[in-house]
């Protein structure tokens, strides 16, 4: 592991513990060279896959994007980033579990609306909104209706 600061590859762990729910070990860094600290994370190798999209085109799947997504329709709304990050494993490890080298784009989609109905409703129109492209306020009215629907 190279120091970010001068690039010497001589360093000793001086923390080291779990973290993101035990997926993860994160360790704090000392340099030998100049004596700065940082941070790393070990995390376990996964097998990659591909989500097939609308239009057949195949890309790596990219945890980033799935971020992104959760982020925007949780834009102002009361949900931590923490519980952001925590939606984004969810559906990584439920990925993970079930594709075997190709998901279709649809099928991450779902995976993400779902984790969203069960955090905040309105993040969960909104991704909805956008995933399922609605073009009449009747379709907003529809995906609330749904949402009354499981109050009733």
């Amino acid at each position: 592991m190279k120091c970010p600061y001068c690039q010497c590859d001589e360093d000793k762990v001086v923390d080291s513990r779990a973290s993101r729910s035990g997926k993860a070990v994160r360790r704090r860094r000392e340099c030998l060279e100049c004596s700065k600290r940082y941070t790393t994370y070990e995390y376990v190798e996964t097998t990659p896959f591909t989500v097939v999209k609308h239009d057949g085109r195949r890309e790596p799947y990219d945890r980033q994007k799935v971020l992104a997504g959760l982020k925007m329709a949780c834009i102002k709304r009361p949900v931590s980033i923490e519980r952001i990050e925590q939606m984004a494993d969810e559906i990584e490890n439920q990925l993970q579990a079930t594709v075997d080298g190709e998901i279709d784009s649809k099928a991450v989609g779902e995976l993400a609306m779902r984790q969203l109905h069960q955090v905040d409703e309105v993040a969960y129109v909104r991704f909805a909104s956008v995933y399922r492209q609605f073009t009449e306020v009747k379709e907003f009215i529809s995906a609330i209706t749904v949402l009354q629907q499981n109050y009733v």
